[in-house]
């Protein structure tokens, strides 16, 4: 699953639901919390249910965030999924694995959710605490395929200050990376709030990639290119892939385990990696 960029979009928002599907983003999220007011709740749930039935989204995935902190409107949203039948649902404010558990169960209710599964936002201080067994939770329900960082709110529990290098969230950002790899899961890095600042979003870009997120959350259109190009491999390391998966196809090196490669010691993991990234890029040229 290749998310460079995944792009929230207010379920209020008419014009904004119909350009959706001709935007460069790699997933869609149909927004009904934050971005929703109260009173907007249920427009917002009928528009996303049709905008997801009736529209055609081409590769884009598709994606819908549901409220947490209100049992109510979380079963309504759950609902009007079933019309829809997103690829995912995301589950923001996840405090423990068995939000996520709790969750699938009532997805299960659902049989036009039986293809959908589970992005989890980890954006509260509890689930920093317990972001392992959160990711770990997958074995058990399988639904689970992505963590998604939410900054904001983390900030704002935590009482810490936003800084333009994020430095006080170094060590949770690393922390949530290494929970995800461990479990095999996605892992998406947070929003970028100043969209009057496309130089700090492309230096944040980097710094996620750089961490090893696969892909960056995003609050405007504008946002798309930046972090598409940020996430996708450059040409220097797609040259380079080729080079290796070239000179381990070398007679010579049929049965060898190291070789050198302009001269770095590169085995066969570094083949294996080789692959996956020209898989990848290949991959995404063909969503252009």
């Amino acid at each position: 699953m290749d998310v460079r960029s995944a792009l929230f979009m207010p379920g209020s928002n008419a014009r904004a639901l119909a350009k959706s599907a001709t935007l460069k983003a790699d997933a869609i999220i149909i927004d009904l919390e934050d971005s929703v007011a109260p009173s907007l709740k249920a427009l917002a749930r009928d528009q996303a249910a049709k905008a997801l039935q009736q529209t055609d989204y081409g590769y884009r995935i598709k994606a819908l965030r549901i409220n947490a902190d209100n049992p109510q409107w979380q079963a309504d949203d759950l609902a009007a999924a079933a019309i829809g039948a997103p690829d995912f649902i995301v589950l923001p404010k996840v405090k423990s694995a068995s939000d996520i558990a709790r969750l699938s169960d009532d997805m299960s209710r659902f049989a036009a959710l039986d293809g959908c599964a589970i992005w989890a936002m980890i954006e509260t201080p509890q689930a920093l605490i317990n972001a392992n067994d959160i990711a770990a939770s997958a074995d058990a329900h399988p639904r689970l395929k992505a963590l998604l960082i939410g900054i904001n709110d983390l900030a704002l529990a935590c009482g810490t200050p936003m800084q333009a290098e994020r430095s006080y969230f170094i060590p949770w950002l690393m922390s949530l990376v290494l929970a995800a790899k461990a479990h095999g899961l996605l892992i998406l890095d947070s929003v970028f709030n100043d969209i009057n600042d496309p130089a700090g979003f492309g230096r944040e870009c980097k710094q996620g990639f750089d961490m090893g997120m696969n892909g960056k959350t995003l609050i405007h259109p504008s946002q798309l290119d930046t972090a598409n190009a940020a996430f996708t491999p450059s040409l220097a390391a797609v040259e380079h892939a080729r080079e290796v998966v070239r000179a381990f196809a070398q007679p010579e090196n049929a049965d060898k385990g190291v070789i050198s490669v302009r001269g770095l010691m590169t085995e066969r993991l570094h083949l294996e990696m080789a692959n996956e990234l020209l898989q990848r890029v290949e991959r995404l040229d063909a969503r252009k």
